[in-house]
């Protein structure tokens, strides 16, 4: 995969209906992000529609059409949007955002991060320092790793060499319509490409290009569709 491809105005497929699209945008790559999302946040915040929006608790807002289950904890700043379900037990940390249609599942961890939209990560799944694009599964356990066990900083790893981030903490980025299978691990740096697939019980090293799948042994592989 060209180094190219992995700018954010080609990795992802951004509606210009979303309220993470101009965001995004201002940023070449999609990891230079991550450390802004805190402040995209905030600023969001005092641009919300009263008539959809209302405020949980300080710095937490919630479309009024967010089912919320009991046993959740939501920290600032948050926002959730419109017919999300947020399940008994999520831990929903600071500098989160939670684009429609999507679903945080029981005992399920977030932090630093942005759902698109219809993005489910319904059970037991940790989620830090990440953005998952449109229509993005994530399968019973899958955990994106957002630190190297050395401290460094992390690298995108692709075919053509690697590319330096200058961050410490960075997990995993999903373009669209992405399936990771159960207990996976994204682990610091990964890159999947739109419509890919991962094998459960895969630890992902390098960058999946899109239209592809990732094996258990690491061998990645083009997405071949059925044809009727």
């Amino acid at each position: 995969m060209a180094f190219s491809e992995l700018k954010t105005a080609k990795f992802f497929t951004l509606s210009p209906d979303s309220m993470c699209t101009e965001f995004l945008l201002k940023h070449e790559y999609p990891w230079q992000a991550l450390p802004e999302i805190g402040k995209f946040i905030l600023a969001l915040q005092h641009n919300l529609p009263q008539d959809q929006f209302y405020q949980y608790a300080p710095g937490v807002y919630l479309a009024k059409s967010v089912k919320l289950f009991s046993y959740v904890t939501l920290l600032a700043p948050t926002i959730i949007c419109e017919n999300v379900e947020i399940r008994p037990g999520a831990f929903i940390r600071e500098n989160v955002f939670v684009g429609p249609g999507s679903v945080v599942g029981n005992s399920t961890e977030l932090k630093n991060s942005i759902f698109i939209n219809n993005v489910q990560a319904p059970h037991y799944n940790y989620i830090g320092d990440s953005i998952l694009g449109s229509g993005t599964h994530f399968g019973a356990g899958v955990i994106t790793s957002n630190l190297r066990a050395d401290g460094a900083d992390i690298l995108v790893r692709t075919e053509a060499g690697d590319i330096a981030t200058h961050l410490r903490k960075f997990g995993a980025i999903a373009a669209e319509n992405v399936e990771v299978g159960c207990n996976a691990v994204l682990n610091p740096g990964s890159m999947v490409g739109a419509s890919s697939r991962v094998y459960p019980l895969s630890s992902v090293r390098r960058t999946v290009p899109a239209h592809s799948i990732h094996k258990q042994d690491g061998q990645i592989v083009p997405l071949i569709y059925d044809r009727d």
